[in-house]
């Protein structure tokens, strides 16, 4: 992927473009699916952030709807706990459900250890690392990273500004000048970004942010080798309940869940113009940044509705896309169950 220069100012995308208009009729422009009927046959939960080697808290939070759906997780551990999950899946008989073990390296300073561990380890990896500034030692890290031929997932924890985008960019590029063959670049943070949850969504369709917003996911589009995650993003404020079947709760605060779907839809929409359903995969841990929690179950209800919700932009192979499939052709594919 050779170096590039984007162009500055990239077509916006009209809000209008998620809605049926005004004026159609039931005949030549036909409602939308239910979203209570697009659910994915199967799952794949691409960010699973774990304490302990086999997930306890996730397998409690999952619940029926979705731990009757899981194919396969990729799973990040605490770096003693990661070495005892190397150990219990290279001995056991048993097909495990993790598809790939997420091994987290420093940008500017990966650790040579890392190349011998996944090298040498017969255990499914892809590597992981935060991404705060541009610098030529960022620039050596990912190219460091993208060498070693593993899917490679950058977690945002910068404001994107129009000059560390460039710079990102820039990084990305020359990260990956010259390489027979690039990897995935799996970026999160930025589906849905961090967001201040104050802001009324009348005053975010016009904001510099939101602006700004779709400009950049339309420039990190055009780069090939890029996917997204659609995580629970960071507001500082937990992931509403929902009452999915198995969950603790009967009730849910309807009001609260409405207006997340809206803001989540704001962002999602933008992302499946720029990327379309074939780069956006589902997880659902938040990014480290994130100082709300979020449960398992709630967040794969949420995510699920909010894409469904797009309307007549979304079929069902989009929904097992982005649950299912594009997790299975960047990290592997296996079909263990719970």
């Amino acid at each position: 992927m050779a170096p590039r220069k984007f162009p500055k100012d990239l077509p916006k995308l009209p809000l209008s473009a998620f809605t049926p208009p005004n004026s159609g009729t039931l005949e030549s422009f036909p409602l939308p699916p239910s979203p209570s009927t697009l659910l994915p046959a199967k799952v794949i939960d691409a960010n699973v952030v774990s304490k302990d080697v086999s997930y306890s808290q996730w397998k409690k939070e999952a619940g029926q709807a979705l731990g009757s759906k899981i194919r396969g997780i990729v799973l990040a551990l605490p770096g003693s706990e990661l070495e005892k999950a190397f150990a219990e899946y290279k001995s056991s008989s048993k097909e495990s459900q993790v598809i790939s073990y997420i091994v987290p390296f420093d940008l500017e300073k990966p650790d040579p250890a890392i190349e011998t561990l996944i090298s040498s380890s017969g255990v499914p990896t892809s590597l992981s690392t935060i991404f705060t500034k541009v610098s030529p030692e960022a620039i050596a890290g990912l190219r460091w990273a993208l060498q070693r031929g593993h899917p490679v997932d950058i977690d945002i924890q910068a404001t994107l500004s129009d000059s560390l985008l460039e710079g990102f960019e820039d990084l990305m590029a020359k990260a990956s000048a010259d390489l027979e063959t690039v990897p995935p670049i799996v970026l999160s943070n930025i589906l849905p970004p961090p967001h201040d949850l104050d802001l009324p969504i009348v005053k975010l369709m016009n904001h510099p942010t939101y602006l700004a917003f779709q400009s950049q996911v339309a420039a990190l589009s055009l780069i090939p080798q890029v996917y997204v995650k659609f995580l629970p993003p960071a507001w500082d404020a937990p992931t509403p309940q929902t009452p999915f079947p198995g969950s603790p709760i009967e009730t849910a605060d309807t009001q609260q869940i409405k207006e997340w779907k809206r803001r989540i839809k704001m962002y999602l929409g933008p992302v499946m113009e720029a990327f379309g359903y074939q780069r956006i995969i589902f997880g659902s841990s938040p990014s480290s940044s994130s100082k709300g929690p979020s449960n398992v179950g709630d967040w794969y209800e949420i995510a699920r509705e909010s894409l469904a919700e797009l309307g007549i932009m979304v079929e069902q192979d989009f929904v097992d896309a982005v649950f299912y499939g594009n997790a299975e052709k960047v990290y592997g594919k296996k079909e263990a169950t719970l």
